[in-house]
């Protein structure tokens, strides 16, 4: 009889008390009930009140790391206790057990749903910095391949690429894909990337929303753009697009077969107001199973039984074989379902014209400042959740612990050169914006 990790484990003793813990229904449909009392999705007083946010602060930096709304503390909470009163069998059943529902399929599931693709495309990380680091490790690079990526990047996406590029022999790239932050446009974004990417690329590597200015990238025609170089090319020498999505899910619309990136990583404990530490990777199929997984995992048997019984794994790989093994903080990552249903209770395209709404007030009103300079795109498909800007004659720290004296909470850009940075979600309101222009008006 082939071993199996449940004989492995458990050596099949399991009682028939034990299976009167397996839970009834799926994960989303346990924390469903969580939504549904105390909570109005079409009240935004309502959405406010689930965030347990200190009342003294204008939050203004939600999108560095979220505060959990009602539901997801609460499913946090729920599966803690499961956890802390039978360990052994919540994590063996929920995971390993057959005939058991099982938490982590049930969060591959929630994501598929929203972000419109097969769940089982979907590898679970901790949080964007990991995903990056999947994807550029696991590529099948060669010694003389090139990954283009921008000057615009986050320095976790540029470290990925460097370390991958060490590892493989291949070789990295930036190019400028604007020369002033007054004059950017979609076309000329698209049209440098096109005309930057060599005989040797096999990667381009880009950002949905950067956190530097708040540019939100025209994916879709940069998509469509390496598409039309792609036609050129032999199989081998294909050029994929990666993208760091983190800034722009939960704010934008999240079909990623329609957005156009043949990788994409983001983590979940930003806009999406998931538990801290979650994050996930998308790939198209045939790219799953080029790629090479980095360490053991505990969410496609295969690996585990191929290894148990001595021969090797059967293709093609799946996303699960690349989702990080080992124990982990189950009770947040078990949670991002909670969070899901959070957003689906509201709907997407409401939080994205909260979003926008608030953010283009922000905006605005700082644009009407002599002494204020905006480097974040007016036009409304060029911008997103973020308004960078600096306030003349101070330095962004300046500007920012200015505000900070007023309970206003703002940032600055880790960047070479760092912006003044505020980000409205739907948390906020309007009145809230009107106070920090007020604020910043008094910086003259």
């Amino acid at each position: 009889m082939a071993l199996t990790r449940r004989r492995l484990l458990i050596g099949g003793t399991l009682s028939a008390a034990a299976t009167a813990l397996a839970p009834a229904v799926s994960t989303a449909e346990r924390f469903r009930p969580l939504l549904q009392s105390g909570f109005s999705g079409d009240d935004w007083s309502s959405v406010r009140s689930q965030f347990d946010l200190t009342p003294e602060y204008i939050h203004l930096g939600l999108f560095y790391l979220t505060s959990h709304p009602r539901p997801v503390r609460q499913a946090v909470e729920q599966l803690r206790q499961r956890l802390d009163r039978n360990p052994f069998l919540t994590v063996e059943q929920g995971m390993f057990e057959p005939g058991y529902p099982k938490y982590y399929a049930a969060v591959t599931e929630s994501l598929g749903r929203y972000a419109q693709v097969d769940p089982n495309d979907i590898a679970l990380t901790s949080n964007t910095t990991s995903g990056l680091s999947l994807i550029y490790h696991g590529l099948p690079l060669r010694p003389g391949d090139e990954i283009l990526t921008t000057n615009q990047d986050h320095y976790v996406h540029h470290e990925a690429i460097r370390l991958a590029s060490e590892r493989s022999g291949a070789t990295w790239r930036k190019v400028a894909i604007f020369d002033s932050y007054d004059a950017i446009s979609a076309d000329q974004i698209t049209d440098r990337i096109k005309m930057a990417i060599g005989p040797k690329t096999r990667v381009v590597g880009i950002t949905w929303v950067h956190s530097s200015s708040g540019l939100r990238m025209p994916i879709r025609q940069i998509a469509d753009a390496i598409v039309e170089v792609n036609r050129s090319r032999a199989p081998a020498d294909q050029v994929l697009l990666a993208v760091d999505g983190v800034h722009g899910i939960g704010v934008e619309d999240a079909d990623l077969s329609a957005l156009g990136p043949d990788l994409f990583a983001a983590g979940l404990h930003k806009w999406m107001f998931a538990p801290r530490g979650t994050g996930f990777v998308w790939a198209k199929p045939d790219i799953w199973s080029r790629m090479r997984p980095l360490m053991a995992s505990f969410q496609w048997m295969e690996e585990f039984d191929a290894w148990a019984n001595e021969r090797s794994i059967q293709p093609p790989a799946r996303a699960a074989l690349f989702s990080p093994g080992g124990f982990q903080a189950y009770e947040h990552h078990w949670a991002v379902p909670a969070a899901i249903e959070f957003h689906r209770k509201i709907g997407s395209r409401r939080i994205t014209e909260r979003i926008h709404l608030l953010n283009a007030q922000m905006r605005e009103g700082l644009s009407k400042m002599p002494h204020v300079v905006i480097y974040t795109p007016a036009a409304p498909e060029l911008n997103a959740g973020l308004v960078c800007f600096d306030v003349k004659g101070l330095k962004a720290e300046e500007t920012v612990h200015r505000l900070l004296s007023k309970r206003i909470i703002a940032s600055t850009t880790p960047y070479r050169i760092p912006f003044s940075r505020v980000a409205c979600g739907i948390m906020n309101t309007p009145e809230e914006v009107d106070t920090t222009l007020k604020v910043v008006r008094s910086l003259a």
